[in-house]
C-alpha cells in the first residue's frame, strides 16, 4: 500500500497515511479539524537493472553500424557460421 504525506492547512501539522489507491483521500486535520493538503513527495521505487537507462540503448549511429555489420557479413552470425564450418572439416 503506498504511504500519502498531508498536510494541515491550519495548523501545519504533517502526517504519512498508508492507502490503498481506491481510498478517497483525508480533508479533515485530527488535531485540529482543518483543511488538509496532499503532498507530492519522493518515491522509494527504484528501477534496476538493464534497459532503464539511455545508455543502455544504442544511439541511432550505433544502431546503423550494427546493421552494416550484418549486411556485410563481417558481423556475429558470419563468424558463428565460420566457426561451425571449421568443425565440420
Amino acid at each position: 500500500m503506498p504511504i500519502y504525506e498531508y498536510r494541515c492547512l491550519d495548523c501545519n501539522n504533517e502526517m504519512e497515511v498508508m492507502q490503498k489507491f481506491s481510498d478517497e483521500p483525508l480533508s479533515t486535520c485530527p488535531q485540529c479539524g482543518g483543511q488538509l493538503k496532499k503532498l507530492i513527495s519522493n518515491s522509494s521505487f527504484i528501477l534496476k537493472g538493464t534497459g532503464w537507462y539511455k545508455t543502455d540503448y544504442a544511439s541511432p549511429e550505433r544502431k546503423k553500424a550494427m546493421e552494416a555489420e550484418k549486411s556485410s557479413g563481417n558481423g556475429k552470425s558470419a563468424k558463428k557460421e565460420n566457426s561451425s564450418e571449421k568443425v565440420k572439416n
